[in-house]
């Protein structure tokens, strides 16, 4: 079995005492002393996320053995990222060395400052550990990937953005049902369309907001063809309407001067200001006189 395999062993059985509220403490310290002795590296940290399970995990534990040993096994994996271990390593070299009391702070402050500078393999702000949930979002940032990068610098990333949306639709049914699962694959389908560039864009963007593509109907969330298809066929609806209307109203309330019957038919147009009355216009339907009123 593969250090990549024995990771995801790893991982489904954290998460499932994670979702257990904190039970099996003492699995759990097995399974992360069995973490501690594998030869784990970025690209592994990467396809399993172990580094959220354990982070969950350690917020949830009510043991000290167990948030101990989390917090090492993160302090850990945090070094394979460059950006991080760089900083660690000026920051040790520039400071200068003091007093035990002067170099612990509140235990408060230490867990803060450690959330605050996890990398994005660990999001502080991930509130769950569901795997449908985080399978999802792992979706809809992949429909979000098919642009290039660098056109979205300085705009949050879309690991971020699938979070938000995946909550804002998430908060609306309260689980993970059919609904909630056809609601995420439409966000997933349209974000991912190669004709509609301009929905994506406008979410990485920031145009279009989390909470408002979350509830889009299908018809706003469309490409510009088909939105141009859709008016076409409402144009082509409204005008077989008024043809239809266009062949006038039989009625025997009016009578024709010059046959004296009362056999019409009379048709009504606004041909001066929208503020004047419609005129109508009367033919008959015996002789074929027509004439007008208003």
């Amino acid at each position: 079995m593969s250090i990549e395999e024995d990771v995801m062993r790893i991982q489904k059985k954290l998460s499932k005492m994670t979702s257990e509220d904190g039970s099996g403490q003492e699995q759990a310290m097995d399974l992360l002393k069995e973490l501690q002795t594998l030869n784990v590296n970025l690209e592994v940290l990467r396809k399993t996320r172990i580094g959220m399970t354990v982070n969950a995990l350690r917020k949830s534990s009510k043991d000290d053995e167990v948030i101990g040993l989390s917090k090492t096994l993160i302090k850990n994996w945090k070094k394979f990222l460059p950006d991080t271990a760089a900083s660690e390593k000026s920051s040790s070299s520039s400071s200068k060395p003091k007093k035990d009391k002067e170099e612990k702070p509140a235990k408060e402050d230490k867990d803060k400052d450690k959330e605050r500078n996890l990398p994005k393999q660990f999001p502080p702000t991930s509130n769950t550990t569901d795997s449908v949930r985080l399978k999802c979002r792992e979706m809809l940032a992949s429909a979000m990937k098919t642009d290039n990068a660098d056109d979205f610098d300085g705009c949050a990333t879309a690991e971020e953005l699938a979070e938000e949306l995946e909550e804002a639709i998430y908060q609306e049914f309260k689980n993970t049902d059919m609904r909630y699962k056809n609601r995420v694959r439409s966000r997933i389908a349209n974000l991912k369309d190669p004709k509609n560039p301009t929905l994506r864009t406008n979410f990485r963007i920031g145009a279009i907001s989390a909470t408002r593509l979350a509830v889009m109907t299908a018809e706003e969330m469309a490409n510009d063809e088909v939105k141009s298809l859709r008016e076409r066929f409402k144009k082509e609806a409204i005008n077989d309407a008024q043809l239809a209307t266009a062949q006038g109203t039989k009625t025997d309330m009016l009578k024709c001067g010059k046959c004296k019957k009362r056999n019409c038919t009379y048709n009504q147009l606004q041909t001066r200001s929208s503020d004047e009355p419609m005129t109508t216009f009367v033919l008959c339907n015996e002789c074929g006189n027509r004439w007008k009123f208003c």
